[in-house]
């Protein structure tokens, strides 16, 4: 896999995060420490494309 594709794969994790993170926002019954964790895989993400594209 060339790093652009790999790039383009971590972005798309992150944006499917993003919209994981929303859900569970607007979900009342979402637990804090799920949304949390949601949080921190969206950051280490975030700091590998950014790591990467750099």
């Amino acid at each position: 896999m060339s790093l652009d594709a790999h790039v383009s794969e971590l972005r798309k994790k992150h944006q499917n995060l993003s919209d994981m993170v929303e859900d569970a926002q607007r979900s009342p019954g979402t637990d804090a420490l799920r949304i949390t964790e949601l949080k921190r895989e969206k950051l280490r993400l975030k700091e590998q494309i950014d790591r990467l594209s750099h």
